[in-house]
């Protein structure tokens, strides 16, 4: 217990700058799309992740992973691949629509993991996360709008509905729902596996099988991984060390001294972050309804998440 109390401070401290790490992320792939593509700053932010932790996790690593049976094996490769996808479609979506409506809808992964819980771990949902889900959808719905329709003369102005689905603000948007889903069956896959793996194994395992993968797609498509400016490799860099190492490792080291429903309500703080440093280094001002939305998002993904504690309490 008195352990407890020496560390309270500390972990608290620990996951502000968590979540201001993880908000710098946008920030920086905005600044490298100036000359690379979406898939090779996904591919550079990878594999920059995985050889950063490479000299701490390869001993074990490499001793664990032979350990694995068959599936769970398959199970490290399937989460490598849903992460390689989450973060090929939610970057390529910021190309398209803005940092406050991507980094909103793509933290709605919470709520797609409630979703398919009870079929692929057999959890029972409450209530709580039904209401939860239709409250965040609405707000979806409101983020979409906002690239769509204009409130002027106490009127609301939209755009035709084929510019609207044909949109590039909403082709962005589901590019970021799509990071979503795919984030969730990173979520469920990663918790049927995670167990029997050490954190530091089972991150460089996912880190290294995710950039193969984004790797393998460039060379399919033929983009260049280099030719780049210095600055463009800093941003690559920069976004592998706070964003992914430290950001997330962050996270993680406070699940040590604070329970896991406190550390992951605070993962929803990045949205707000992201929105904070879009506003001071985009001059991104995010719209009435893009923060009605957002809001609307965030209290449904807290709903469903303090109910989804609750049963794992009760189990």
């Amino acid at each position: 217990m008195k352990l407890v109390q020496k560390f309270t401070a500390s972990p608290i401290l620990i996951l502000v700058i968590g979540i201001f790490a993880v908000s710098t992320a946008s920030i920086f792939i905005r600044f490298a799309q100036q000359e690379a593509s979406s898939i090779v700053i996904a591919a550079y932010r990878m594999t920059l992740a995985g050889l950063m932790l490479a000299p701490f996790a390869l001993p074990s690593a490499l001793q664990s992973i032979r350990a694995l049976s068959f599936r769970q094996k398959g199970l490290v490769i399937l989460a490598g691949i849903f992460l390689a996808i989450h973060f090929a479609t939610w970057i390529t979506s910021l190309e398209y629509t803005t940092v406050a409506s991507s980094v909103v809808l793509v933290t709605t992964t919470p709520l797609w993991v409630a979703i398919l819980s009870p079929l692929v771990l057999k959890e029972r949902m409450r209530r709580e996360i039904w209401l939860g889900l239709i409250l965040a959808m609405l707000g979806g719905a409101l983020v979409g709008l906002q690239n769509a329709c204009l409130y002027q003369a106490g009127q609301f102005q939209c755009l035709p509905f084929r510019e609207f689905i044909g949109g590039q603000a909403l082709w962005g948007n589901a590019l970021a729902l799509l990071g979503a889903f795919t984030a969730a069956g990173y979520m469920l896959v990663g918790r049927q596996v995670r167990p029997v793996l050490s954190l530091i194994s089972y991150t460089f395992w996912v880190y290294s099988i995710s950039a193969a993968a984004l790797l393998f797609l460039i060379a399919f498509s033929g983009q260049p991984m280099t030719g780049y400016s210095t600055k463009t490799y800093l941003w690559f860099a920069l976004l592998a060390l706070i964003p992914q190492v430290i950001g997330h490792s962050s996270f993680n080291w406070a699940l040590k001294y604070l329970p896991a429903a406190f550390v992951s309500l605070a993962l929803l703080g990045e949205p707000v972050g992201t929105t904070i440093l879009a506003v001071i280094f985009l001059r991104e001002d995010p719209g009435a309804m893009e923060i009605i939305g957002g809001v609307m998002i965030l209290s449904g993904i807290f709903l469903a998440s303090r109910a989804g504690f609750k049963t794992a309490d009760q189990v």
